[in-house]
């Protein structure tokens, strides 16, 4: 993802969060010796964002073993909900700055207690384009080995692909595939798109909701993206309209993970490409055949080649300022880059039942959420429950709306309230 600015004038962050919670308090001595010998093997969770010369592209950078710093891991004790949401929030909105600090810190929350008894979550925030919510789950994964196994590496000889390899195709192929995204990005940017963004910069706000299934037997089709991704164009439908929007269409980006399915693939770096759908707020009066619509317009970008011209685009965009963007898609200067973002990183892994020691209750992502669109909605599965986390810029949306949008979604997914 190109950057409009690391820090955004302190305004907003580019950061994103994995909050797991556990059965009780994860002690961080734990966690800070696992990331000390994960560094043995691996220096890119204390990096920096450097440059070769003043005009060079940015790029992650790591000195010898003996000059890391492991990032930070810290401790608190929350004693009620409130404290505990307050605390993550806290967490979202405090810029990380990768040229001069580690790119990714930890957080141990202890409480609040519950009937069951102690409780603890483990918060990992880092750096957006230092990985992905997938790749958070791969780091949590490694350093939960670390810690389970003393001595050797649990791995041996064969040291886990933290960053994806590079790719062998020529620069003269890649730049063709490159020319074929920005076409396509041009052509679905041809007709104006609807948001009530602006761009309005400020602190990230975010809610989320656990529920169950009312009927685990029911049509699959529920647990795929295209019918989220009609049921949440729904809602914003609603939240639009309130708002006397027009008619026209919304623009997003879908993001299609490109590591093997059932690999874990690599930690650090970009491991997506986008399909970017579009459809009008009317058209979600017809949930089923918009999902279809959908399901539809994804297999044409893969039929046409566009997510693999995508995922080559990606490469030359990395850390490259938002204007280069504008220059090329004129759609960009004018208005909001996308209506809204959603997305489902799906179940939590197995592997990750157990964390340094405790067991994992639930666990859930909130992703970065840039000034344009400033709206994101986000769901994933962890032991049973499923997660819905609304994500926007402050004053972009009130209570009301976001109550709105959770109970929309809620009710077409045929969900239940947790008890």
């Amino acid at each position: 993802m190109a950057l409009g600015s690391m820090g955004q004038g302190g305004v907003s962050s580019n950061n994103a969060l994995m909050v797991v919670h556990c059965d009780g308090p994860v002690a961080p001595e734990r966690v800070r010796r696992s990331l000390e010998r994960l560094l043995d093997f691996c220096p890119w969770p204390s990096s920096r964002l450097r440059r070769g010369f003043p005009w060079g592209p940015l790029h992650w950078a790591a000195g010898r073993r003996s000059a890391l710093a492991s990032p930070p891991v810290r401790r608190r004790a929350v004693a009620t909900p409130l404290e505990f949401h307050q605390a993550v929030d806290d967490e979202l909105n405090a810029a990380i700055d990768p040229t001069r600090e580690p790119p990714l810190r930890l957080l141990m929350l202890d409480g609040p207690s519950t009937t069951a008894g102690a409780s603890g979550a483990l918060v990992v925030t880092w750096f957006h384009p230092l990985m992905d919510p997938r790749g958070a789950q791969n780091l949590l994964h490694h350093l939960c080995d670390l810690d389970e196994h003393a001595g050797a590496a649990p791995w041996g000889t064969a040291v886990p692909a933290f960053t994806p390899s590079e790719d062998s195709r020529t620069f003269r192929e890649r730049g063709r595939l490159a020319r074929k995204s920005l076409e396509y990005m041009r052509s679905v940017s041809g007709a104006p798109s609807i948001s009530p963004g602006q761009g309005r910069a400020g602190p990230v706000r975010f809610r989320q909701e656990t529920f169950i299934e009312r009927d685990p037997g029911r049509d699959r089709v529920t647990r795929e993206i295209w019918w989220r991704l009609a049921v949440v164009g729904k809602a914003m439908h609603e939240t639009w309209a309130r708002r006397g929007l027009p008619d026209l269409p919304f623009l997003l980006p879908i993001a299609v993970d490109l590591r093997p399915k059932g690999e874990p693939g690599p930690t650090f770096g970009n491991m997506l490409a986008f399909h970017f759908a579009r459809f009008r707020p009317s058209d979600t009066a017809d949930l089923p055949g918009l999902a279809s619509t959908l399901r539809g317009q994804m297999a044409d970008a893969v039929r046409q080649g566009q997510i693999e011209a995508n995922e080559v685009a990606m490469t030359f965009l990395q850390y490259r300022p938002l204007a280069m963007i504008r220059r090329a898609v004129r759609w960009f200067s004018g208005g909001d880059a996308f209506s809204f973002n959603c997305a489902d990183v799906s179940e939590f892994p197995a592997a990750l039942a157990r964390c340094f020691g405790r067991r994992v209750v639930n666990a859930y992502h909130v992703p970065a959420v840039p000034p344009r669109p400033g709206i994101g909605v986000f769901f994933n599965r962890c032991a049973g429950r499923n997660n819905v986390v609304v994500a926007w810029i402050d004053g972009l949306l009130s209570e009301d709306d976001v109550t709105r949008i959770v109970e929309i979604v809620r009710t077409d997914m045929g969900w239940l309230a947790t008890p």
